[in-house]
Parts: structure tokens; sequence; C-alpha cells
């Protein structure tokens, strides 16, 4: 049974225990997807849901927009408008310099979160009786 499926089976699908609220993972996440290459925003946020960072699902596109703004306005991306024959302009985004930078960050400050996890899960099973 898949992680979602207990949440729900034990009544915990909104609760901050079934790992749907991870916002401060937004960022880090945006940036490695973007440091792949240029997308526009329907296309990012389809990635994200296919990471395991969201449980194989779509995050919220209203939530990604915001990030993607505030990013934009820190300097960490960048966006324009790509124009199709085919249908109406998109939003195309793409790492910044500073973006880069900051991905790097985030590498050092996720594997010292890993850690600090790592011994919380350690204490919680062993409180648990596991």
């Amino acid at each position: 049974m898949k992680i979602r499926e207990l949440n729900v089976a034990a009544g915990f699908d909104d609760c901050p225990c079934g790992g749907r609220t991870l916002d401060k993972l937004i960022q880090p996440a945006v940036l490695a997807v973007l440091a792949e290459g240029p997308l526009h925003g329907y296309c990012l946020a389809e990635r994200l849901g296919e990471s395991l960072t969201f449980g194989g699902q779509k995050p919220n596109s209203s939530g990604v927009y915001r990030s993607l703004k505030t990013m934009e306005t820190r300097g960490l991306v960048a966006s324009s408008w790509t124009v199709s024959e085919s249908g109406p302009a998109k939003r195309t985004y793409q790492l910044t310099p500073a973006g880069q930078r900051c991905l790097e960050q985030w590498i050092t400050t996720l594997e010292e979160y890993r850690e600090g996890i790592t011994s919380l899960l350690k204490a919680a099973r062993k409180a648990a009786g596991r």
C-alpha cells in the first residue's frame, strides 16, 4: 500500500504527518527541475508532481506560480513569453546564475536536513518501540 493510501485509511490525509505540506521544499524542487532546462509553468508543475517530494501528486498550481513569482523577484529564475502558433502564449521559466548558486546552497542545506531527519527518525522509532 502506498503512503498516500495509508494516510487516507488512517484519517491522516489532511494532517501534516501525511507529508503533503512540504512547502519549504518547493523552492529547491523548482530550482532542481529548472536546472535541467527551461519549462513553462504547467509543465513545471507536472514535473514536480512526478517527483517523490510530492508523493506523485501534482502540487497546487497557484502555489507553484506564487513561488515562481517570488523566485523571479529574488532573481533566482527569469521568465519570458513563448508564443505558439497552435495555442496561447505561455510563460517559460529558466534558472538564472543566482538560481544555480541558490540550488547549490540548497544541496548543502538538504544534506544537513537529511542528517537531522535520520536522527529524528531513529529517536521516533525507538520511542514507538520499532
